[in-house]
């Protein structure tokens, strides 16, 4: 049995969390759940360096996987760095993927788009060294390494070649940051000699900000790969594409480790108001499921969330519909039990 480390979150994180699990629930996964603490509710009554206790990180270590709900991270000086960004450093969780989907009875805002956001996660500007040299002046530590450049590439490659899309979208600015955006493009193109069948294009990351709006199509069956930063931005750019972030789940990939979650945040204004989309958690969970070798219980959770959200009937604001978060979650969990009957 395949243990899951499971982590509730802040904010609206434990209600979209226990909406996922009404629906694992339905398809029953052969799955041990390890519930453990972490975030900013657990950090504001503890306090210490990190928002993760030690007892967590045992909790992590034993298990094959990680089911994350979204987390708060505190800003300021001196404050510890998020959740998902220690674990995704301390298991080398160098990929975060996101696919970007129309879903069948949801608005269009640009078109229907079909595209996944592939992202260098475990150093950039999110490497978090800061260094005040002056009064006036701070600097911020960009680290890039060709190491993770090229497997990232790597990464991006495989999955468009496993997915069978066109082409992968390597975005950086190369032009100003002639070193490290330099040597992130020269790795994309080394690895895309090694498939010969996918193309690889090349554009700069304010340009690409436009072109997702101007003309979103054009990037239709393709990986969009960035490095750290510049790949969250974007990426928040296209779940708008789809019509609402709540609907995008979020995985953080590694060689032999894994995290999922829903790719927003904790929203803590929303907390306990029972209104968010569960969609993103509910789809992180299947996502979860899938990698853990429960293909088939995964994809009934996809089908039943894909058939609530085309008609439309049980969905939650965002989505243009007035049902509640559990509302929409009980929702997708019938439609499982339907479906597996």
């Amino acid at each position: 049995m395949k243990k899951v480390a499971v982590i509730r979150g802040d904010g609206v994180g434990p209600e979209v969390v226990d909406a996922a699990f009404k629906v694992l629930g339905v398809v029953e996964p052969d799955v041990e759940w390890l519930f453990c603490d972490a975030g900013y509710d657990w950090w504001q009554e503890h306090g210490g360096d990190s928002l993760i206790p030690e007892e967590t990180w045992d909790v992590l270590e034993e298990a094959d996987a990680c089911l994350k709900g979204p987390t708060t991270t505190p800003g300021g000086e001196g404050s510890p760095k998020s959740v998902a960004v220690s674990i995704r450093q301390h298991f080398d969780l160098y990929a975060n993927v996101r696919p970007i989907k129309t879903f069948e009875g949801t608005r269009r805002p640009l078109g229907d788009v079909d595209f996944v956001c592939v992202r260098e996660a475990t150093e950039g500007l999110y490497f978090g060294v800061e260094i005040p040299v002056s009064d006036d002046v701070i600097l911020a530590l960009r680290k890039i390494t060709r190491r993770q450049c090229h497997r990232i590439a790597k990464f991006a490659f495989e999955e468009a070649r496993r997915r069978k899309f066109k082409a992968v979208v390597a975005i950086h600015k190369s032009n100003i940051l002639k070193r490290t955006c330099g040597a992130f493009v020269e790795e994309a193109r080394k690895v895309a000699e090694e498939y010969p069948e996918i193309e690889l294009w090349e554009y700069h990351v304010d340009n690409i900000a436009q072109q997702l709006i101007k003309n979103p199509q054009i990037f239709n069956e393709t990986v969009l790969l960035s490095t750290n930063l510049f790949m969250d931005i974007i990426s928040e750019e296209c779940s708008a594409l789809v019509g609402s972030i709540g609907l995008i789940p979020s995985a953080n990939i590694g060689d032999d480790y894994a995290m999922f979650e829903p790719a927003h945040g904790s929203a803590p204004k929303y907390a306990g108001l029972d209104k968010v989309n569960p969609t993103a958690m509910i789809l992180a969970s299947a996502w979860l499921l899938e990698y853990l070798g429960e293909g088939e219980k995964a994809t009934v959770i996809r089908r039943a969330v894909e058939e609530v959200i085309a008609e439309s009937k049980t969905v939650t604001y965002d989505l243009g519909g007035s049902a509640k978060l559990s509302e929409m979650a009980d929702a997708v969990a019938r439609r499982a039990e339907r479906i597996l009957s």
